[in-house]
């Protein structure tokens, strides 16, 4: 019998922070992080996951980039 294993996926919503960086949370798990660039919040994404499943479980995690821009109109 074959067992097929499907990877658990995470979205994770990243925002511009008021006081500057990027901040993201996680809609499945109680998951928050934060940094100054992408690059190091996607760093910080993968080392929050690891440490709150603290397994060895491969996970898919998801980024959705709000962005938020005002005009005048």
């Amino acid at each position: 019998m074959m067992y097929l294993h499907i990877m658990q996926e995470l979205l994770f919503i990243v925002t511009e922070s008021p006081d500057g960086g990027l901040t993201a949370y996680c809609k499945e798990q109680s998951i928050h992080t934060q940094a100054e660039t992408m690059e190091d919040l996607r760093n910080a994404i993968i080392e929050a996951v690891h440490c709150h499943f603290d397994d060895n479980e491969k996970r898919n995690i998801r980024l959705q980039i709000i962005k938020e821009e005002v005009i005048a109109a």
